[in-house]
């Protein structure tokens, strides 16, 4: 080994800190190559949507590199109109962390969230919203037009990126509701 090479790591005593300290550099070096990884992670779930004929919308909810929560469309199986993909993945990671609030969490949804999911984030306190496409007709910014000016119905501390796999995950919505016609 070269003189100087690995001493950064030589101050981890313990292999399980130094796993998660290594984890943290990978996913601040390289945040776009994560986002895709977690974003194919929900393209996952909104496939078994597809499957079960239920508008194929997948989350996963990650927290220090790990997925803590999965969920994706359920309301034609539960007949709730509230059994969306981000209200699935968020109450399984309240029960898994037996917390209401997810400060640290990032939520990868495949399509911009609802005003609705939009408001149970919010409560959350999430740390991140990661969407991949954009959904005009019912994300979000759709609305009363308070809600367009404030344009901003998350947490203040929550950061937002949208885009990620935008076209793989908008073809997924084309391809179900091209068949429903």
């Amino acid at each position: 080994m070269e003189p100087g090479r690995g001493t950064l790591l030589k101050f981890f005593k313990n292999d399980q800190i130094k796993h998660i300290f290594l984890k943290k550099i990978v996913s601040y070096l390289y945040p776009a190559m994560n986002d895709e990884y977690y974003m194919q992670q929900a393209l996952k779930e909104a496939r078994q949507a597809y499957e079960e004929d239920e508008v194929p919308i997948g989350a996963v909810i990650v927290m220090n590199g790990r997925v803590i929560a999965r969920g994706h469309n359920q309301t034609e199986r539960l007949t709730d109109c509230t059994a969306h993909a981000e209200i699935i993945a968020l109450t399984s990671a309240f029960n898994h962390l037996g917390s209401k609030y997810l400060p640290e969490a990032t939520l990868y949804v495949t399509v911009e969230p609802c005003l609705m999911c939009a408001g149970a984030l919010y409560w959350s306190k999430i740390g991140r919203v990661v969407f991949g496409a954009e959904d005009d007709k019912n994300g979000y910014r759709r609305g009363t037009p308070e809600a367009i000016v404030a344009g901003w119905p998350f947490h203040p501390k929550t950061q937002l990126t949208g885009g990620i796999l935008r076209d793989e995950c908008a073809a997924l919505m084309q391809d179900f509701f091209r068949a429903k016609r």
